[in-house]
């Protein structure tokens, strides 16, 4: 007998969680994805295609319920926003805080940030990459799916222009040890904290209701930033 060989399952840095859905972010995702979606293609994105225009493009993998993206997008005009996120229930409210906000400054990918990265955002096209508080998957066992890895972490680095940023925070200190040893490996990225250091929270990121709730039970959060420098 022959045996078949199966083909090997790509381990994914997220479990596709749908939750409830309400009616409102049902007519959302129905309504409004036209807008503000990003129908990803063959092709690499175009964001001044995108947005009609040329200007500094941030982008923040898995923004929740867009509470943090929508007050960046409203506080920089000047700048535009990508959110990419898998969290369907998510993405809706995201889209209701839009037409409610009337922003035209952000769109939204529904998708895994590794495939997107990998494959559809060009290099030196970003400004800005976000990474907030991702799954820190604690077990060691899992430790496999985190999404900072090095051909993750190398392939944002190729999408950075030069002396675009980096920034992940995480309330996981071991998390946050496992992103410095990752990006040491990155010859492109410079931690702008010094070696093996963290930054203080910037101004710009939002202090959310799950920080807020982690702080009130005493869980400390790292922040770390890191510059691409070639």
């Amino acid at each position: 007998m022959v045996k078949v060989e199966r083909p090997i399952r790509a381990v994914r840095s997220y479990v596709r969680r749908e939750g409830r859905i309400t009616k409102a972010q049902r007519r959302a995702l129905r309504e409004l994805w036209r807008r503000y979606g990003v129908d990803l293609a063959q092709e690499p994105i175009d964001f001044a295609a995108l947005f009609g225009r040329r200007a500094p493009v941030m982008l923040e993998i898995g923004f929740g319920n867009g509470e943090a993206l929508c007050e960046l997008a409203r506080t920089h005009p000047q700048n535009d926003y990508v959110g990419i996120e898998v969290y369907r229930p998510g993405i809706g409210s995201l889209l209701l805080k839009l037409e409610t906000l009337m922003l035209r400054n952000v769109r939204v990918i529904c998708g895994d940030a590794d495939k997107v990265f990998a494959e559809h955002v060009p290099a030196a096209s970003l400004d800005a990459v976000y990474l907030f508080f991702p799954d820190p998957w604690p077990k060691k066992r899992h430790h496999k799916r985190r999404l900072i890895q090095p051909d993750f972490v190398a392939c944002v680095a190729r999408s950075l222009r030069p002396d675009g940023c980096v920034h992940i925070a995480t309330d996981w200190q071991d998390y946050a040890e496992h992103a410095l040893a990752v990006a040491a490996q990155i010859a492109s990225l410079e931690n702008t904290a010094g070696q093996h250091d963290y930054v203080s929270r910037p101004d710009e990121r939002l202090l959310t209701r799950f920080e807020r709730r982690g702080q009130a039970l005493g869980h400390q959060v790292w922040d770390l930033v890191f510059r691409r420098v070639v």
